[in-house]
């Protein structure tokens, strides 16, 4: 299986509130939110790790350089207006892989649920793309995915007009046919997760839903306690990922 992070953030929230490193470098228990997502796609088969981080991040990327040398990272130094953007980028220096699992780092769930939802995946060739969806609304500006009783997804959306239970939990397990459209979105102008996920319905891409129970965001100060408290109330079975 192959991983990509998407760790090219500011972390400009946290910044404001006195955090004084990059996001990916937040610690939760004595490890950081990199770290962890690192050490779940190694337990996961990982083939390779494509981490892009931005320009102004050199402490992160003296970090990654620390890491064990026996793991599949391939990193990309790039500053780019936006998560697609990253997604673009890290994809240039993807030759030849066919499918992908992607996050940003500042995403909080299970770990067995997470493998769970890699297992399917892989299994279910039938389908372009599998997204990370969740009941738990932890975030400022939601997007709300409309699924049909068999969890295709049919929509996402800014407002919850259908009344679905589910937000999209940034995670996205990608293949084929929905990769080729990154670059045609990149291309055509789009500039934002959300838009290119709504781009992916319009051309025919087939995208279904993995539920998982529940997925913090780390995008304040004060998530960083809430997800430290998720992570021991599941025994420290979650794992940090991440958009």
């Amino acid at each position: 299986m192959n991983y990509a992070i998407i760790a090219a953030g500011e972390g400009s929230r946290l910044a404001q509130e006195g955090f004084p490193l990059p996001k990916p470098m937040v610690s939760l228990h004595g490890e950081m939110l990199i770290d962890r997502l690192i050490s779940v796609f190694a337990r996961n088969n990982a083939e390779n790790i494509f981490i892009i981080i931005n320009e102004e991040s050199a402490q992160l990327e003296e970090h990654l350089k620390t890491l064990d040398p026996s793991l599949p990272i391939h990193i990309t130094r790039k500053s780019t207006p936006s998560s697609l953007h990253s997604f673009y980028e890290l994809l240039k220096n993807a030759d030849g892989v066919n499918s992908v699992c992607l996050t940003t780092t500042d995403t909080v769930f299970k770990e067995a649920e997470f493998k769970a939802y890699i297992s399917e995946f892989e299994s279910n060739k039938d389908i372009d793309g599998l997204m990370a969806v969740t009941t738990f609304i932890d975030d400022e500006s939601p997007l709300f995915v409309d699924v049909d009783a068999n969890k295709n997804i049919t929509a996402f959306a800014d407002k919850n007009d259908n009344k679905t239970p589910f937000i999209s939990g940034g995670i996205y397990c990608l293949r084929g046919k929905a990769l080729n459209v990154v670059n045609e979105a990149v291309e055509s102008g789009t500039n934002r997760m959300r838009n290119f996920q709504r781009q992916l319905l319009t051309s025919g891409v087939s995208l279904k839903a993995h539920p998982f129970s529940k997925i913090v965001d780390v995008d304040h100060m004060a998530d960083i306690e809430t997800a430290e408290h998720f992570l021991l109330e599941n025994n420290d079975t979650a794992v940090v990922a991440g958009i």
